[in-house]
């Protein structure tokens, strides 16, 4: 079937098309070149005046693993508040703020995204989290693999393993848990927390191991260059949430020894100890060290005013927040060898002076990276707040006056302590197609993704021009996922099935020798249930795995 998409405006950064009517023609689900003029079109839109971007991509959203299950179970109260009923094409659900996984998938496309990531894919879990992920419709999905605080890889560092049995390590990992990238969540900390450390400095040693947060960075970041996974290191640094931590990433940032490496939500990671409540924006330091730091790349993590949940693998933080939970519950769990995790539900509000800071940190970051491809459209989800949430933030980007008025309105100590109101910057669409598609299909290495040319598949949003932001993005007018239009006017009328995108970099074959002898000792799963198979993520017959070429090694 040939489809014509006709006279729309449109945005694709990859191909550098900037505001331009243009024809999109979709062919087996992915977009052609224009056919012979006399070749018939077998179903057309009319798109004039529309705007056409890609579909958009998440790079970083919790929507698989145990932690998010715990949440849900955690908060029966948010499911009441948001049922979701079955129609003839979707299935029932609930929650908002960390929806049930057919809700997920359904509100991520009524928005227009395609894709979304799950930044912290537990080794030991990775199985059930690709089949809670299996359970997303619509969506494709990839997860990075959680390394640096397993026992392991500490246990290698102790021993001064050199970097090819690292690599290797590292390597069959990623094969072993079918991921598109490494994750580090408060390097050596989690594990840490275990012997009782209440923190963990970037160069502060492991009381067990002797190993510091720097070294495992450094370690993690060489192995996936010389290995060439495409997306660098994606770091959740020491010292998240806590006053001066401003410094810790900017020691980070150096320690890296000019490595590529992504900083998530850098938002958590950006705070001074300036002010008469010893707290304050480091965002605009944070700013200046990314734009001189090409290697560097960033996703904000935006706070957002509301309930939500935190659900993190850095159970020392957790731990530590777990007494402004509200409601007042949370749990704190240890896992295996592996890790660990919080659960901390939290309401940021606008009248508390951190909250309202935190919000503005945050603008301030997004305004002050020059270069939109290292910057990512983030809120953490559901850390910062729920991804619903993105069309209001993309209107907090584009539209200074309608920020100014939310500025206005916050904590009034925390106006004083920010300069979010003096940035002229507003975001542009092309820009908002950058940070919200084309940087992310690139840093991921999505060759056939995140662009509208001939030969990509066709993932496509269409939105009608408005003045307000927020009501243009919550709604759009057609969202195609692979050819096949999903929803309409923000409603689901087709469901459909993602591919699993992952990296599989080779690694000697000899390394499950010992590997095979620390299961047998310690762990309660065998090296053989550990490994999943490619069969396991598509045998439902929902979806498919895409493997993407690696860079060259280094």
């Amino acid at each position: 079937m040939l489809i014509k998409l006709t006279g729309g405006t449109v945005y694709d950064p990859n191909s550098g098309v900037a505001g331009q009517k243009q024809d999109i023609y979709i062919e087996d689900g992915r977009i052609i070149a224009p056919p012979a003029a006399d070749r018939a079109v077998d179903r057309e839109y009319d798109v004039s005046g529309k705007v056409v971007m890609a579909g958009a991509i998440d790079l970083h959203s919790h929507i698989g693993g145990g932690k998010g299950n715990i949440a849900r179970t955690l908060l029966p109260e948010d499911h009441r508040l948001d049922p979701v009923a079955r129609t003839l094409i979707t299935r029932s659900g609930n929650g908002h703020v960390i929806p049930s996984t057919f809700v997920t998938g359904y509100r991520y496309a009524e928005m227009g995204y395609t894709a979304a990531f799950e930044p912290a894919l537990l080794p030991i879990n990775a199985r059930q989290a690709h089949m809670e992920m299996g359970d997303i419709p619509i969506l494709d999905k990839g997860g990075y693999v959680m390394l640096g605080s397993d026992d392991y890889l500490l246990r290698m560092l102790t021993a001064k393993k050199d970097q090819k049995a690292i690599n290797d390590y590292v390597a069959w990992t990623m094969n072993a848990a079918k991921a598109i990238g490494v994750k580090v969540v408060n390097a050596g900390g989690i594990n840490a927390f275990k012997f009782n450390q209440r923190k963990l400095d970037l160069d502060e040693q492991n009381v067990h191991y002797g190993v510091t947060p720097r070294q495992i960075l450094q370690t993690l970041a060489r192995a996936l260059q010389e290995l060439g996974v495409t997306h660098p290191l994606h770091v959740h640094g020491c010292n998240l949430g806590v006053p001066g931590n401003v410094d810790t990433t900017l020691h980070t940032i150096d320690g890296i020894e000019g490595l590529p490496m992504h900083l998530t939500h850098i938002q958590f990671h950006s705070y001074g100890k300036e002010g008469d409540y010893k707290f304050s924006s480091g965002a605009a330091t944070i700013a200046e060290a990314i734009n001189r730091n090409k290697n560097i790349t960033a996703d904000v993590g935006q706070v957002m005013f509301g309930q939500t949940v935190t659900a993190s693998g850095d159970s020392m933080r957790q731990h530590y927040n777990h007494r402004f939970a509200h409601p007042d519950k949370w749990i704190c769990m240890d896992i295996e060898c592996d890790a660990g995790c919080g659960v901390v539900p939290f309401k940021y509000r606008d009248q508390n002076f951190v909250n309202a800071l935190q919000w503005a940190i945050g603008l301030e970051i997004f305004l002050l990276v020059d270069d939109p491809w290292r910057v990512f459209l983030t809120t953490d989800h559901p850390n910062g707040a729920p991804f619903m949430s993105y069309p209001h933030l993309i209107r907090l980007l584009m539209d200074k006056s309608f920020r100014n008025d939310m500025l206005a309105r916050i904590h009034p100590e925390a106006q004083k302590m920010t300069t979010l109101g003096s940035i002229e910057r507003e975001y542009s669409l092309q820009e908002i197609a950058i940070l919200t598609r084309a940087g992310a299909a690139r840093i991921l290495g999505l060759k056939d993704r995140g662009a509208l040319s001939p030969g990509n598949w066709a993932d496509i949003t269409v939105y009608t021009e408005d003045a307000d932001r927020e009501k243009m993005f919550a709604k759009p007018n057609f969202v195609f996922k692979d050819g096949e239009l999903v929803a309409k006017d923000g409603e689901i009328v087709q469901v459909t099935w993602g591919t699993t995108h992952v990296a599989q970099p080779e690694y000697d074959p000899s390394v499950e020798v010992e590997l095979k002898q620390y299961f047998d000792r310690y762990l309660t799963m065998k090296l053989g249930n550990f490994k999943i198979s490619d069969d396991e993520i598509t045998e439902t017959g929902r979806g498919s795995i895409t493997v993407h070429p690696l860079r060259g090694a280094a």
